[in-house]
């Protein structure tokens, strides 16, 4: 893998979303996979800090949010998207979770295609100036 590309995690329990999102942004990103929270907590002590992060929502361990809101301390920098079949004022109606796991966007499922990328863009683009920030 490229040294260069920024890296992109995605957190699902449904093997067929993990390969589509990687296919989605192998080509961008440094694509890393996770077929759970545990396992997304270890890949972020072995790789380190992600550009981004996409977690799904339903997972049977924890849900996406509270994995989210366990990366924000250690990696303040980072990106976080969720992935739900829930809009974000259904799962979050005062709005004070997703703020709490510092989430950037919440892409509903089924999503559409152009609508994610475009949000994938803005999350790279804002990543990146708090990068450019961090280091001026």
């Amino acid at each position: 893998m490229p040294k260069n590309k920024l890296k992109l995690m995605v957190v699902d329990d449904e093997p067929d979303n993990l390969d589509l999102l990687y296919r989605t942004f192998r080509r961008e990103f440094r694509v890393f996979r996770a077929e759970s929270p545990t396992a997304a907590l270890e890949l972020l002590e072995t790789e380190g800090e992600m550009a981004i992060v996409i977690s799904d929502q339903s997972m049977p361990e924890m849900t996406g949010i509270e994995f989210l809101r366990k990366t924000v301390a250690p990696f303040p920098e980072m990106i976080r998207i969720l992935l739900s079949g829930y809009s974000a004022e259904m799962l979050d109606p005062s709005g004070e979770t997703l703020k709490a796991a510092d989430i950037f966007a919440c892409i509903t499922k089924p999503w559409d295609p152009a609508v994610f990328e475009e949000t994938i863009a803005k999350a790279k683009a804002t990543y990146q100036q708090r990068q450019a920030e961090k280091n001026s």
